[in-house]
């Protein structure tokens, strides 16, 4: 195909060794600026985005999508709501739960922990307790045995084992001749979980749901069910139509996950907002730095353009002559910053453990933050945003030195030649 000459020249312009070796180095500079900016743009929000899948499996990993419960936060009638809701396809199962505060003694180690009765083999529906089992059978959790799941940390803190038998404290005390006495009872330790986040590997405690309604006293009562949906993403709609199909039966509260820990996702999506916002500041400076190279191109050119002007290049034409070569510039710096930022956000769960064991440090320590790995997702819309804004913040930049060099007068410019 026949190339036109602006282009042609661009093209030259941006290929000749200068006369002047600093607009070299500004070119140079402008390029590494917008690739490292793109690169950046394209690491962080990559990060952000495995920071907010990792968050919602792990909490959806034992919280659930749904949870339907009564007035004080009691479900007397909880196998008739099984039934009343067991005809909607949304829901992919469902179990029922006993969720009260306790105080674990082991020793002379005392831990408070959220207490939740479970039916172990309808728990699996809902939650992925049983698949983050590191010690012990999360099965083994029989009525009227009294055993007991521990988080992790929660058993570390303790200093329990599989076998060992903690005292689980209800706050609920009793009455006796000689007062107030808070109600005890022994459970043995049949399993131990992980699910890799510190709030409930550090303050969860499981037990059979029949155990449970013995030591708070709950009879046949539960505090509600948990549900779990085909499609998560669905809750709020799923959770609506809930509520209007219950309310006709009784005073039923129905809360799905998005408000639940509507708190954690808010968070990490407007910071990914702001990153976004702030890495971008990097391009624009970088794409800044075309202006000041092209702005010195054009006065070391002026008697090359004064010589096109002559010959019958119109203005226009030599804009683009210009604009070619400062886009040159941010294509070259756009296509090296996606290409290393992609490199980057796909291997960088290996990259951090690597730098984090060459220089004997931790960054995200497990006690403090809630996901102590750097997680990564890449998504392609992402990229295709940032190389759309970098490629846009650079064609700017060159408007206003293309616009320059078509205004050079040819006289003025071949005076003193």
């Amino acid at each position: 195909m026949p190339m036109s000459y602006e282009l042609f020249i661009g093209l030259r312009y941006t290929r000749a060794k200068r006369r002047n070796h600093f607009i070299s180095f500004i070119s140079m500079t402008s390029m590494v600026g917008i690739a490292l900016g793109v690169a950046a743009l394209i690491v962080v929000l990559s990060v952000m985005n495995g920071f907010q899948h990792e968050l919602r499996s792990r909490i959806l990993g034992v919280a659930s999508h749904l949870q339907i419960s009564g007035v004080n936060n009691e479900l007397a009638d909880w196998p008739r709501v099984t039934e009343l809701i067991g005809s909607n396809p949304e829901i992919q199962g469902s179990a029922p739960y006993i969720m009260a505060q306790g105080m674990l003694s082991f020793g002379q180690a005392v831990q408070g922990a959220v207490v939740r009765g479970v039916l172990p083999d309808k728990e699996d529906r809902v939650a992925e307790i049983g698949a983050h089992i590191k010690a012990g059978d999360f099965n083994a959790l029989r009525p009227g045995e009294f055993g007991i799941v521990l988080g992790v940390d929660l058993a570390r803190m303790l200093g329990a084992a599989i076998g060992d038998k903690v005292v689980v404290m209800a706050p609920q005390g009793q009455f006796t001749p000689t007062g107030v006495m808070p109600r005890l009872k022994q459970f043995r330790v049949v399993g131990i979980f992980q699910v890799g986040m510190y709030e409930y590997d550090a303050a969860l405690a499981l037990i059979h749901l029949d155990d449970a309604a013995k030591l708070y006293r709950m009879g046949d009562k539960v505090s509600g069910l948990r549900l779990k949906l085909t499609d998560l993403y669905r809750a709020p709609e799923v959770s609506s139509a809930l509520s209007r199909q219950l309310n006709a039966y009784g005073n039923y509260y129905v809360t799905d996950w998005t408000e639940q820990h509507a708190n954690f996702f808010r968070a990490v999506q407007m910071e990914k907002h702001v990153m976004f916002v702030i890495l971008t500041l990097i391009v624009a400076v970088a794409a800044f730095n075309i202006v000041s190279t092209l702005v010195m191109a054009v006065t070391d050119k002026r008697a090359d353009i004064a010589i096109l002007r002559t010959l019958g290049a119109s203005q226009r034409s030599i804009m683009r002559i210009f604009i070619v070569q400062g886009a040159l510039i941010g294509v070259i710096g756009t296509l090296l910053g996606v290409v290393g930022g992609v490199l980057i956000a796909v291997n960088i769960e290996t990259i951090v453990p690597f730098i984090e064991h060459l220089f004997g440090v931790q960054f995200l320590a497990k006690d403090i933050y809630y996901i102590s790995d750097l997680p990564s997702e890449l998504q392609w819309g992402d990229v295709a945003v940032i190389t759309t804004v970098s490629l846009v913040l650079s064609l700017l930049a060159t408007l206003y030195p293309s616009r320059r060099a078509a205004n050079t007068h040819p006289a003025e410019a071949l005076r003193y030649e």
